[in-house]
Formats: structure tokens, sequence, C-alpha cells
């Protein structure tokens, strides 16, 4: 017999009375919501807005898609679950590594407790590279757009995928890659009707696209209709995003970046420096690795302060910290970033050499993430929440939270 609530990474959740589907839009900073809903193109978004719970949230720096996702699924900082970035360096191997793999897991998610406990389990990514992190120890389905084409009853928990969803396998670098997505999801609650289902898109388009032109409205406009079928279906939805975005050019169009390694090498020598980006993953085409969070490795702890001092001085930068400051003041992991934490401001990335930043494939100007600049995220629900207390300072990772403990009240109807 179930219980009525679970207790994981030290947070307690109650037992889900309805569905409940939380949404994680990739890069979603809360000026595409307003200015899709002022454009007229998302209905059910606005309705949601108005009738539900409509706030914002802090999502965790570094600002990237990894850390954030899986902070959502424990409800906890990446201090407690150790995924602090897409890539960083392994300092037992001495090998910079993509941070893909479960194994750099450090705490359960709330997903495979709830599964463990009997729940109905589902979970949809857009990237391959999430969903063995996502479905970690997890009974049930998880599978992404991605390798759709691939799934199996033994390592995915659902087989037949394109036939139940009636889309073919989307291009990696598509805005039909989230909208598989969003059509599995709502495919999924017709037929299996899961007791929790977690729906994680891309941001191909909100690397190319600014809040408000055609093709951000297209993409929430498509968004829109989807969510409105989920409600339609009695789920509890809670919207919530991994990161905000932001142009990160000059007026020419060319991108504002430093190439910190350039600028080490420089100071102090070929390769005394190790600069470490955690946005690298294999997915580089839209944003060249570039973001505005970088780490530093020092050759001696000793040398820290007074590169701090030189580094803070590079025009652009917004934060330069040790590692025990960086650790405290963002939750992350002390052993899994270096001596010293970059962040640039609002308009300008971080690099490592000129030479090993292809920059070639960028069909328009330059929109990353990586800082506290894009920290800011919507954190919506279509039912109103009570208990929580005007003066929290609320997390993306709050999303389960909100929908299992706090929210209540009838459905918005679907517009």
């Amino acid at each position: 017999m179930k219980s009525d609530s679970l207790e994981v990474n030290g947070r307690s959740y109650r037992w889900m009375v309805r569905p409940v589907v939380v949404v994680c839009v990739d890069g979603c900073e809360p000026a595409y919501l307003d200015a899709a809903i002022a454009a007229g193109v998302a209905p059910y978004l606005e309705a949601m807005r108005k009738g539900g719970a409509d706030l914002l949230a802090d999502c965790v720096v570094p600002s990237f898609t990894n850390p954030n996702n899986l902070s959502i699924v424990t409800g906890a900082p990446p201090a407690v679950h150790g995924i602090c970035g897409n890539y960083f360096f392994d300092r037992e191997l001495g090998q910079e590594v993509m941070m893909n793999d479960p194994k750099y897991l450090r705490a359960g998610t709330v997903l495979a407790a709830f599964a463990d406990a009997g729940a109905k389990l589902a979970v949809v990514t857009a990237k391959d590279k999430l969903r063995k992190l996502l479905g970690h120890k997890m009974k049930g389905i998880c599978f992404s757009s991605e390798k759709s084409d691939q799934v199996t009853m033994e390592e995915n928990g659902i087989d037949n995928v394109l036939d139940m969803v009636g889309m073919p396998v989307p291009s990696v670098y598509s805005a039909e890659l989230s909208e598989f997505v969003f059509a599995a999801g709502v495919k999924l609650m017709e037929s299996q009707r899961p007791d929790l289902m977690y729906l994680s898109t891309t941001d191909y388009v909100q690397h190319k696209a600014a809040p408000g032109s055609p093709a951000a409205n297209a993409f929430y406009q498509m968004m829109d209709g989807y969510l409105a079928q989920l409600d339609a279906l009695g789920a509890t939805i809670v919207l919530t995003a991994d990161h905000g975005m932001n142009d990160k050019h000059g007026a020419d169009g060319s991108p504002n970046v430093i190439y910190l390694q350039d600028v080490l090498d420089g100071w102090y020598g070929a390769e005394k420096a190790r600069v470490i980006l955690p946005i690298t993953d294999p997915y580089v085409v839209h944003h060249g690795a570039l973001g505005s969070f970088a780490t530093v490795y020092v050759p001696s702890e000793d040398e820290v302060p007074g590169w701090i001092d030189r580094i803070q001085r590079i025009p652009g930068m917004q934060l330069v910290l040790s590692r025990k400051e960086a650790a405290q003041r963002f939750e992350l992991p002390p052993d899994r970033i270096g001596d010293i934490v970059v962040v640039s401001e609002q308009r300008t990335v971080i690099g490592t050499s000129a030479t090993r930043h292809d920059l070639t494939a960028l069909e328009v100007p330059l929109r990353s993430h990586g800082g506290v600049s894009e920290q800011k995220v919507p954190l919506i629900c279509n039912r109103p929440v009570a208990g929580v207390a005007s003066t929290r300072r609320l997390r993306n990772f709050d999303a389960l939270d909100l929908a299992l403990n706090h929210a209540q009240g009838p459905l918005v109807a679907a517009a």
C-alpha cells in the first residue's frame, strides 16, 4: 500500500491526486511567453497564467541544460545531485569529460522514488543526452525524440513510438524535436495515463529567435496547443525552464567573446591555465560552445587570489569567484568546478581559444546563456497554488513541490 507522501533528498512530496505533468521548456526566457501572449498566439498560456499560478523562479547557475534538468527532477541543487555542467574536468581521471553518464549522479530523482513506490512514470526528452540521467533507476517509460526510432520495451519501457506519435524522427537541429516531445506527451496521457510525466524540450529555436519574432511565436503557438490538450485530459501542469536566453552579440551581429584561454596563455604562458566551458556538449552548432560561465584550473592554489584580481578587470566580466565562493553562492559541488569560476555579463560569452571555436555554422547572431543574466525563468501552473510564502525565493527545482504540495483549485478551462 502506497503512503500519502514520499521523502526524497530531504523534501516531502504528496502523492498525486490526478496526473501531474512537469514541463521544462529549454531556454524559455520569460519574455517569450509575454510576447506570444501579446501576439495572441498562446491563448491557453494566457488562461493558465491568469487562472492558475504565474510566478518567476531562479534557475541554477551555471544556467545550462543538464544541471537544471537534474535539479528539477531531484528537487535539489547541484551540490546535492552532483551534475554541475554538461562537461567538466575529472580530476581523478585527469581528463575533460561529458557529464552525461549516470555514474556522476550523487542523488536519486523524485521520478525514480515515485516509480519505486508504485506510480506510473513517463519521461520524454528532446535530446538523448538527458535521457539516461533523467531516467536513472526509474521504472517506467523513458525515451528521447532524437532516438525515437530506436526505442525498445527493454530499454525504454515502450515500443513503436513513431506509430504512436504519428511523426517521423525529427532532426536534432529543429523545432520539431521539441514538438515531438509535446505530441508524445499528449499521446502518452491519452493511452497510458501516467501519474507523473516529465517533458523536456530543446532550445534550438531560442538560440536563433528572439522573443516576439515569427519563429519564436510559432514555437510557443505550437506548444500552447499541446498544453491545452494535456489540460483537457485532466492533468495538473507546471511549466518552468532550465535557463533563460539573451543576445550575446554587438550591433554588427558579431559575437561578444572573451577568449579566456588565449588571455591567460598571454599572461602566464601557454597552457599554464585550463579553461573549461561547461556548456560544451555534442550539439554545438547553434551556440559554438560559447556561454556566459566558465571555470579555470590554476597551477597552484596560492596563485588564485592574484589571478582573480586580474581576470575581474577584463571588460565584460560580471563575477570572478574562488572555488569556495562559487560553491557556496551557486550551491555547486566544489570537487567538480575549477579553482576559479567566471561569469560574464549579459551580452558577453566566454570561450577558450579563438582557434577552438567554429562559428561558421552560426546562421544568425549569437544568442546564448550560462550566466546570472539568464537565471530568471517562468514557474507557472494551471491551478492556483496555496501555502507558498510571498517572501520565498522560488527555484525552478521547486516545480515538483509546487505541483504535488501546493497546486489546488479547479483546472483552467482550455481556451
